[in-house]
């Protein structure tokens, strides 16, 4: 009873250190062993939603660079089929795998990671997905075993057509359900429908140096939005 409550006491310390300094946490996971890159994200901690990393052996578990890892992400180096095993057949038999996760990869919410896994860089991870098998690189997975649906040029390639109708449906909704304009501010994410070099100092109060990052003075040169502005954007939405 005593080691419970001293080891839920420090459980709980930390989450609150984690959640006020996340660096904290990819520090303490590379002290056990586990090989984390650069600029690796960690949402949720300090939360019920925390990922959880399997350190039963760490040195079985490698991050690379630039990684977004989600709430309620779950990766395993192992499981414990051993059990199953003793009660059959009197026999123990360890159960164990690395997984290996690329540069540039992010994962949706409630994503699980199973031993023996390999994935490649620039992949996304669906929410849900339950991931079993190697993801080659430049993939966008998915599903209940995880698999690739399509690659990562397709998928941007795509997602620049459909990115405009849903911003123009974004716009819709609130018109309808607010009974009120849209505003530059709903649009943090949809700027670059409507803003570019020509127009950029016009539109302060979006945070687009901030999730544009070291990216943001190559996007300045070569980006050229669809229309020249949030009021030409709006009356086309809105019409």
């Amino acid at each position: 009873m005593l080691l419970r409550l001293i080891t839920y006491i420090r459980n709980s310390i930390n989450r609150v250190v984690w959640k006020a300094k996340p660096s904290l946490y990819t520090e303490f996971l590379r002290k056990k062993g586990v090989i984390v890159g650069e600029n690796v994200h960690f949402a949720a901690l300090g939360t019920s939603a925390q990922p959880l990393i399997d350190l039963t052996r760490p040195s079985l578990v490698e991050i690379g660079d630039n990684v977004y890892i989600n709430e309620n992400f779950t990766l395993f180096t192992h499981d414990y089929v051993s059990k199953n095993f003793v009660e059959l057949y009197d026999e123990f038999l360890p159960s164990s795998g690395r997984v290996k996760i690329g540069s540039n990869v992010s994962f949706g919410a409630h994503v699980m990671v199973l031993k023996g896994v390999e994935i490649g860089d620039n992949c996304f991870i669906a929410a849900g997905s339950l991931v079993t098998k190697d993801i080659p690189a430049n993939s966008i997975a998915a599903g209940r075993p995880a698999k690739a649906i399509c690659t990562m040029e397709q998928y941007f390639l795509r997602r620049k057509g459909e990115c405009v109708q849903e911003a123009f449906s974004y716009a819709r909704s609130i018109k309808d359900r607010f009974n009120r304009n849209p505003e530059v501010s709903d649009f943090w994410e949809e700027f670059p429908l409507f803003v570019d070099s020509r127009n950029i100092d016009e539109y302060p109060e979006l945070p687009i140096k901030s999730q544009l990052g070291s990216h943001y003075d190559k996007w300045i040169e070569s980006h050229k939005a669809p229309f020249s502005g949030f009021d030409e954007f709006l009356k086309e939405a809105l019409k």
